[in-house]
């Protein structure tokens, strides 16, 4: 299996290549540089794979939540490829690719992701680890402000994400008796979205391009002040 995938929904780019089990990957941390890096950073990793679009099963991409101008770069970039290759799309929720590191990287089983939304708010969403490793969703994602987060009924999980820096008194009051570790420096990953990405595909869950659409959560994309 070949799998291309991309993400620019915080301030870095981020690109991966699944190749027959294996992962490549390129980062780069570059806020407002996104629309110019993306796609040399795409075609730097092909070459370096020495694997042309033709022979991708698909593309996929974070889908948000996270930075909108970010998301729709990602959504834009990813459908103009799908397009132009015939490709389908595996959109992937950036909250899970968070915790798809945790579980990759400290061996957790259930995690807890919080992303900045600004606004007073966070992107706030639960997974656990299925038996083929992979991060299931099992509290929805929502965004809200950290005050009004509810307590999952299980203990033992971690949190992910920098919002459990940046309310961490608000998150920890409320979430202490349920947390054992905290990784607040993870953010989305192209490497963990392509891996999401694979299960995603085998189960049937890729999309036509036009069907590949972002996911902001908040239904106010841009507000304007009188």
């Amino acid at each position: 299996m070949k799998l291309l995938a991309l993400d620019t929904s915080t301030e870095a780019c981020s690109t991966a290549l699944l190749c027959e089990g294996e992962v490549i990957f390129h980062h780069q941390h570059a806020p407002r540089k996104h629309a110019d890096l993306i796609l040399p950073m795409l075609d730097e990793l092909l070459a370096e794979a020495e694997i042309k679009l033709s022979q991708l099963d698909a593309i996929a991409f974070g889908r948000g939540p996270g930075s909108f101008t970010g998301v729709r770069i990602a959504t834009s970039v990813t459908q103009g490829i799908a397009f132009s290759a015939d490709k389908p799309v595996v959109p992937v929720s950036t909250l899970a690719s968070v915790a798809q590191q945790v579980i990759d990287e400290q061996n957790e089983s259930y995690v807890l992701t919080a992303l900045d939304a600004r606004m007073g708010e966070v992107y706030w969403a639960g997974w656990k680890k299925n038996p083929k490793g992979f991060a299931e969703n099992v509290i929805p994602e929502s965004v809200l402000p950290p005050e009004k987060i509810q307590k999952p009924e299980q203990d033992n999980w971690a949190g992910a994400g920098n919002a459990w820096k940046i309310y961490e008194e608000i998150l920890s009051q409320k979430l202490a008796d349920n947390l054992k570790n905290i990784y607040s420096d993870t953010t989305p990953h192209a490497a963990s979205i392509v891996r999401l990405a694979e299960w995603y595909f085998n189960d049937g869950l890729a999309v036509p391009a036009e069907e590949a659409l972002p996911v902001y959560l908040r239904n106010k994309v841009a507000e304007k002040k009188p």
